[in-house]
């Protein structure tokens, strides 16, 4: 089981920069692959990045490749997502995702178990 807690949103103006952290409670945390997803309002969920227990591997969505990174401090049961290059598009709520069982960096939403409340994004033109 674990608890995962989003921070870090807010409104930020188009081209500027923010870091989502996550923090993670619970057991084993390091062994759990991690991502980030997000849904605009009136859309569906959406895969943007995820990284392996060891943070070896990591994907992204295309729309955010070389503008996202996301890490992993598994010292602190924390995963970070390092937003910059912000487009009025990246306006969303972002959720955090851990699952215990899977390898490598999975992006499809069924692939998670465990989500997080969310944090909004809203990224100003």
């Amino acid at each position: 089981q674990v608890q995962l807690e989003e921070s870090g949103g807010g409104l930020v103006q188009s081209g500027g920069s923010l870091t989502l952290s996550c923090a993670a409670s619970g057991r084993t945390y390091s062994r759990y692959v991690m991502g980030w997803f997000r849904q605009a309002l009136g859309k569906e969920r959406e895969f943007v990045a995820a990284i392996s227990w060891s943070g070896s591997t990591t994907a992204y969505a295309d729309s955010v490749k070389g503008r996202f990174t996301i890490s992993r401090d598994n010292a602190k049961n924390t995963v970070y997502l390092q937003m910059n290059s912000l487009k009025p598009e990246d306006t969303a709520v972002y959720y955090c995702a851990a699952d215990p069982e899977r390898v490598g960096a999975p992006h499809r939403s069924y692939e998670y178990h465990y989500w997080g409340q969310g944090t909004q994004v809203t990224v100003s033109s």
